[in-house]
């Protein structure tokens, strides 16, 4: 595991991206199950995606009472 410049554990989420028919974008983060998004742009759907993400971490650190991490996101 590497470690961001705060010295705590880095964490990377890979965002995928498809375009639906209609033409609305879609993000998804596999590594967290159910974290997609929509936006009528592939901008807004990522920064959709990577907000929700944060929700969920969030979340799951509070719950699971689970350490610092710095936490970035790449798109594919």
């Amino acid at each position: 595991m590497s470690l961001g410049q705060s010295g705590a554990p880095l964490v990377n989420f890979k965002i995928e991206f498809d375009r639906e028919t209609d033409g609305r974008w879609i993000a998804e983060i596999p590594d967290l199950p159910g974290v997609m998004a929509y936006g009528s742009t592939k901008e807004e759907a990522e920064a959709a995606v990577e907000a929700l993400a944060l929700r969920v971490i969030a979340d799951r650190i509070e719950i699971e009472k689970v350490g610092q991490k710095t936490i970035s996101f790449a798109s594919a």
